[in-house]
Order: C-alpha cells, then structure tokens, then sequence
C-alpha cells in the first residue's frame, strides 16, 4: 500500500481500500493542510487549493444529476500538534441528490486545532445529505471548530449528522445556520459523548422563512467526570404554514455541568414551531430494570447512554 492511501485509509477508517481506488465513487482525502487524493466523477467535480494555512475546497453537483455512491470525505491529522483549517464550497444545482460519508480522525492529538468554514447552497429541488463522524485519541487534545451557513431554496432538503462517540471529545464549538425557502427540508442531528475535562458548546439555528418548510433540530449529549456542555438550538418562522421541533436530551453523571438553550420564534400566525428539552441523570426505571437482569451500575448507566446516543 502506497504512503497516500496508507494515510487515507488510517485517517478515514475505512476497512474496504478499493474504495480509494474504485473510479465510480469521488472523494476527499486531506491530511493536515495536505491534500492526499481526490476523485471527481461525472456529475460531481471537486477542486482544491491549498492556499497559505488553509485548504479550499469546492464541491459543485451539476443539475438533475443523482449521485448512485455516497461521497467520501476525510479530513484528519496523524501528528500529534498543528492547526487544520478547511473552506469548504458545497453548491448542489437544481434537482441534484448526494450523500456525503465524512471521517474527521485525529488519533494522536496532544494540541490540535481543526477549523471547518462551509458555506453551502442548494438550489431547487436539490437533496444533500451529510453524516459526519469524528474519531479522536484519548488525550483530550483536540480542539474542533466548525461553522457552516446553508441556503436550502424551494423544494431543497438537507439533513446533516454530527457523531463524536470514539476517544475523547476535547473542545468541540459548533456553529451552523439555515435558511429554509419555500417547502424545504432541514434536519441537523448531533450525538457527542463527552468525558473528563471535555467541553462541548452546539449552536444551531434554522430559519424556516417560506411557506411549508420544516425543521427539526435533534441533539443528544452525555456528559460525565467532568465535562461540561451547553445546547443552544433555535428555530424561527415567518412563512405560512412553517413546521419545525427542537428536541434536546443531555444525560448528566459525576460532576458534569450541563445546559440547554432551546428558542423558538415564531412570527407568523399560520406558522407552528414546538420544543422539547430533558436534562438529567439517567432513568431510574430504566437504570433498576437493567440492574434486575444482573448489570452493576456503571454497565447499566453505559448502556442507557449508548441507547441515547444510538
């Protein structure tokens, strides 16, 4: 194996090296501010530049193009210091469709510093979906950083999925926005286990402007030792017939500090927007049942927070 895909496989945890070399499924592979391989494919072109201290990417799906493979992507650092920071461009055209396979793995972090800038579009009838999984060492040193703003126009729908479930959370600081047009779909779902000295702070905020458009906003965070985490989630809308929940659930153990924001504005009388937040210790029922069957208390608690954060 050569030293590229060596480095692309470790970094993107993918068991199955002939998809780094399979023609038919594009993809993303950026070491620090490396690029190690990329692969367009018809429909779906990919450019890069490696500009100074940051990577520029620029994804474009052309119109009415429906992409049969989901895309990989995997940004990571195999040192153990340094700062990564990626602008990413992400245009869906009209009628386009693609799922995105994401791995941003930092194995060795001591002090490390991811930064994701995205700035992403989808045009009409346009479908993109986005599931990120974040696999970290067990030092804590790692500090994550990603700011998305997304445009959804009529008929666009994009679901996104944050999951840091592997190795210490560190600092993770999420800040993304959308903007719903007419009958567009957001979904952002976030799943972060949090431990020792971790801090996680998740902002997310979708607008639901148009008529009919929905939203949901959905994160779930287990805190323990000492570890600390605040959720801000807010949904407003001002167009007619605008739908949109906010459910947030964060399980609290030892000395973990935690806390939710969840705002919803409404400003349209035909508009409906409704919230949901659970901040606690474990179920005690739950934690009793599973006891009963022969489970001592740390096991039961760590399976009812894998449950919360399946």
């Amino acid at each position: 194996m050569s030293k590229p895909e060596s480095i692309a496989k470790t970094l993107s945890n993918v068991s199955d090296i002939d998809i780094l070399n399979n023609p038919d499924i594009a993809h993303i592979f950026i070491n620090q501010n490396k690029v190690i391989k990329t692969n367009s494919i018809p429909g779906l072109k990919i450019e890069t530049a490696e500009v100074e201290d940051r990577i520029e990417v620029k994804v474009i799906i052309e119109a009415g193009v429906k992409i049969e493979h989901p895309v990989h992507m995997c940004f990571g650092m195999m040192s153990r210091e340094g700062v990564q920071k990626i602008v990413m461009d992400i245009q869906a055209k009209q009628d386009s469709k693609v799922d995105v396979l994401a791995h941003c793995a930092f194995p060795n972090a001591e002090n490390i510093k991811h930064i994701m800038e995205a700035e992403i579009c989808l045009e009409k009838n346009a479908s993109y979906s986005y599931f990120e999984r974040h696999i970290h060492g067990d030092s804590g040193g790692v500090e994550v950083i990603p700011k998305a703003n997304i445009q959804l126009q009529e008929k666009a729908r994009f679901y996104t999925e944050f999951e840091l479930l592997q190795g210490r959370a560190g600092t993770i600081d999420i800040d993304y926005e959308t903007d719903c047009a007419k009958d567009s779909v957001l979904e952002m779902v976030t799943r972060i286990n949090a431990i020792k000295d971790d801090v996680v702070k998740i902002k997310e905020v979708g607008n639901l402007h148009g008529e009919h458009a929905r939203g949901f906003l959905n994160s779930r965070v287990a805190a323990r030792d000492n570890s600390k985490a605040e959720v801000y989630n807010k949904l407003t809308a001002s167009g007619s017939y605008a739908r949109g929940h906010v459910d947030c659930k964060e399980i609290i153990k030892d000395e973990a500090l935690v806390s939710a924001i969840p705002i919803v504005e409404v400003s349209n009388p035909k508009a409906h927007i409704t919230h949901e937040a659970s901040l606690g210790s474990v179920d005690s029922k739950q934690l009793q049942t599973l006891m009963s069957r022969g489970l001592d208390e740390e096991k039961a608690t760590d399976l009812i927070i894998q449950g919360l954060l399946s």
